[in-house]
């Protein structure tokens, strides 16, 4: 009898512990309940009384974060018009996952590449050391109003709201703007930040800019909350940075995916779904599948390979900087779904790089979605085959994805991709 109360006292506190691997080796194995769509979130009961950290969480692995503005004159680099991600070699892509006090990387933002804001934007940003960033591109939304924001955080964080020629020029026409003195323009608590010479054909891959690379083009910020466009926020951002980041140690916090702990299951996932090129999703798989990456299991750190990736919550720390350079630039190389890549990069810097992920019922609570404005649409999402891209070579990108082309130093037609049992419906 009481070893009975015993062993039902260590299932209890494994139950309690969700983080602990005890737990995630029972979810995977069925004997955790379904977590329901949404669950209350623990954050603090009021902002005002939030104790904002003094200092800086202290740097490890990397001191020093530079980045690569122009590429080394070579015969192929020459012959083409510069690229916003750079024309990053397998060599220095390598090179990159390697951890030292100083590091110099690509990251976006290459001299002449495109993506370049307004001056009087620049100067706006310079002010703000904590922001809430979302983005609009092609014309898919218009800004919503978060709700359930503290005095104390609209005076504390900047609400920028990044946007293409287009989508700029559509929220004019359907949303009111205000235009202050400065020369900003404003919809309700949002500051639009005009992107102009969008670095990218493909729109989802523009709108991967200011959702991965905020550091990039807001310098002086020290935190930062990225919310999708086509969300509205609910819940106040200091309440958020301290749930997330503060109260546990943290400084980089995403939510698990709702259906996928496997990158290759979400590839699948995304094939069923048509969200790119089928046979490119395969070659960016065996890609990682050569270098190493495994499937998900309750043996990893991490509890899931595949985020939820429309809400990152960041401390600017050099490490976490790196992280999102990396994370980019695997955007940049192969196919513009982020959640593909993003449990590569963490694979890649083992143990250094630490993040929360915290469960998916509070990511739905965070936010209300609202639909796009129309649908978007690209013709590569529909290609079956690559000899389609030979007989269509309107289909291939031109400023994104050449490490799909780029012919790869190693033999991947031996490679073969693990196989998926399908745990959910592919939408």
């Amino acid at each position: 009898m009481v070893l009975s109360i015993f062993y039902c006292f260590l299932f209890s506190a494994a139950m309690c512990n969700r983080d602990g691997k005890v737990f995630i080796m029972l979810d995977s194995m069925g004997f955790v309940p379904r977590p329901p769509h949404r669950c209350s979130i623990p954050v603090a009961d009021d902002p005002d009384a939030i104790a904002i950290p003094k200092e800086k969480a202290p740097e490890t692995s990397v001191l020093n974060l530079t980045y690569i503005s122009k590429d080394e004159e070579t015969d192929t680099v020459s012959n083409s018009p510069p690229l916003f991600g750079g024309n990053i070699s397998w060599a220095q892509r390598e090179e990159s996952f390697k951890l030292k006090p100083i590091m110099k990387v690509h990251c976006g933002f290459m001299r002449n590449g495109g993506g370049d804001m307004d001056p009087k934007d620049i100067e706006y940003a310079k002010k703000c050391r904590f922001v809430v960033a979302s983005g609009i591109f092609d014309g898919y939304d218009t800004p919503h109003q978060p709700i359930n924001i503290s005095a104390r955080s609209q005076n504390l964080f900047c609400f920028l709201m990044v946007v293409d020629e287009k989508s700029f020029d559509f929220i004019n026409k359907n949303v009111s703007v205000r235009v202050e003195t400065d020369g900003g323009h404003w919809v309700g608590i949002w500051r639009l930040i005009l992107l102009k010479h969008q670095p990218y054909d493909e729109p989802r891959r523009n709108g991967k800019v200011p959702k991965i690379l905020v550091h990039r083009m807001f310098p002086e910020a020290l935190y930062s909350i990225w919310i999708d466009g086509k969300m509205e926020l609910i819940v106040d951002p200091l309440l958020m940075l301290e749930r997330y980041l503060w109260r546990g140690g943290h400084t980089f916090a995403i939510a698990q995916h709702k259906h996928h702990r496997d990158v290759y299951e979400e590839a699948d996932a995304n094939k069923r779904r048509k969200r790119y090129a089928r046979p490119l999703i395969d070659l960016h798989m065996r890609i990682y599948r050569y270098e190493g990456m495994e499937p998900w299991s309750p043996l990893k750190k991490i509890p899931s390979d595949v985020p939820e990736g429309a809400i990152i919550i960041r401390e600017h720390t050099s490490l976490n900087n790196l992280f999102s350079c990396l994370w980019f630039n695997e955007v940049h190389l192969f196919t513009p779904r982020d959640q593909l890549s993003f449990g590569y990069v963490a694979y890649r810097l083992k143990d250094h790089f630490n993040l929360f992920m915290f469960p998916n019922c509070e990511y739905n609570s965070q936010f209300i979605l609202h639909p796009h404005t129309r649908e978007h649409s690209s013709k590569v999402e529909w290609v079956k085959s690559l000899s389609e891209f030979k007989s269509n070579s309107s289909l291939k990108e031109s400023k994104g994805g050449f490490g799909l082309w780029t012919p790869y130093p190693a033999d991947l037609s031996k490679v073969f991709l693990p196989r998926v049992v399908r745990t959910s419906k592919a939408g």
